[in-house]
């Protein structure tokens, strides 16, 4: 099979950095989700087994059938989104597991019609790579923050990570994280406590479809996964070189996310998109010098998602052993190279620079307004700019 002769160490390391990073940073917010719904333990478990399934095969599928690195995350906005909602409305499981039907109903629609894709061919390649620049750049700046409480650990992997830069770019970011593990484990700073090796039983909901789920959970879910998610999914795509009729298929595989979550949205799979932040760390260079071969990571990632969603207490306890410096700094590091060349691309052009800044910076912020995260008002404030500025000038 070729993707056995594709795979490398790299890769695989850049798909276990992704998991590591998307799923530590934010796992709790699904569990406060879960919980404010009044799930019970089953269904919390059922919820991890639905999103690392949903997750692994929406990965996996596409990127062996394509050649080409798709990756699909959970919504972490929406699941933010859900744990305030479930808490201030009063809503079950059954309310619960309605609105994400019909939000991934409507993730669907998007899909199939591609507008949303439409749309996102007509985004300047400045304001988009600033966008991409902005969601990222949070990474690296917490990166080098976490040296307040964990200075030894940081200070380590920088140098360890410049060395292997200077010595062997492929396999820096393999090096930073074994070391790291290494320190970590040396200073008896890995937790096991919270590690029981339970299988994750699916446990069906049946939905309940009310006007207030619809317009309190469904309705915001949905915005916030195409706003906040896929919106800068899209454009980890384009700055890695994947967009274009012969790239992704960005409609087909938000089609997909929007069908696997009306499958799995019984057993607790609250909302799918396009991965950013993950995909930016397995579309990269540190994945695979070869584009061509960078889809092995995206497939480890998902195997590594569907294990999850197997094993999910086993796994959700191991990873979440790890220091959360450790997972902040190993995600700035491993995003340096992506931050740097879409802030390149998003200042090269005279005439958009000013509006790649507006839209990176206000990305950059994390305002959040009217529930809507920063990426989608980075991009809205940037076009206004790029609007005002270039305007009846290219007809005057």
């Amino acid at each position: 099979m070729r993707f056995f002769k594709d795979i490398s160490l790299s890769a695989f390391t850049a798909g276990f950095v992704s998991v590591l990073v998307g799923f530590t940073s934010s796992v709790a917010i699904v569990f406060q989700a879960a919980q404010g719904f009044h799930a019970t333990p089953a269904q919390t478990s059922s919820w991890m087994w639905a999103l690392g399934l949903g997750m692994g095969l929406c990965s996996i599928v596409p990127s062996l059938w394509l050649r080409k690195p798709v990756m699909v995350a959970w919504s972490t906005p929406g699941a933010a989104v859900l744990a305030t909602a479930g808490l201030a409305g009063g809503f079950d499981m059954a309310d619960a597991v309605g609105a994400f039907l019909v939000s991934s109903a409507l993730i669907t629609l998007c899909g199939v019609t591609g507008w949303f894709e439409r749309i996102m061919q007509r985004i300047p390649v400045a304001i988009a790579s600033a966008l991409l620049a902005g969601v990222l750049a949070r990474f690296g700046l917490q990166a080098f923050a976490a040296a307040q409480t964990a200075l030894p650990l940081v200070l380590l992997m920088l140098a360890v990570y410049l060395l292997g830069k200077r010595i062997a770019p492929r396999y820096a970011v393999v090096a930073t994280l074994l070391v790291a593990i290494l320190y970590v484990a040396a200073r008896g700073e890995m937790s096991g406590a919270s590690i029981t090796f339970d299988y994750a039983v699916p446990v069906f909901t049946m939905p309940r479809f009310t006007l207030a789920g619809t317009v309190s959970l469904a309705l915001p879910l949905f915005v916030v996964t195409m706003a906040s998610q896929n919106l800068p999914g899209v454009a980890a795509i384009q700055a890695a070189g994947y967009g274009g009729p012969d790239g992704i298929p960005v409609s087909k595989v938000i089609t997909l996310t929007g069908v696997a979550g009306l499958l799995l949205a019984p057993f607790g799979a609250f909302a799918l998109n396009l991965g950013a932040i993950t995909a930016a760390i397995c579309m990269g260079r540190e994945a695979h010098e070869d584009p061509a071969r960078r889809y092995t990571a995206a497939v480890s990632c998902g195997a590594i998602f569907v294990v999850i969603g197997t094993f999910g207490a086993a796994v959700t306890g191991l990873l979440t052993a790890f220091p959360k410096e450790l997972v902040i700094a190993i995600a700035g590091l491993a995003l340096l190279g992506t931050i740097g060349n879409g802030l390149a691309a998003a200042v090269r052009d005279d005439a958009t620079r000013e509006a790649a800044l507006i839209t990176f910076l206000v990305t950059l912020s994390g305002v959040a307004i009217a529930g809507i995260g920063s990426a989608f008002w980075g991009v809205v404030a940037g076009a206004l700019a790029l609007f005002v500025q270039q305007y009846g000038r290219r007809t005057a």
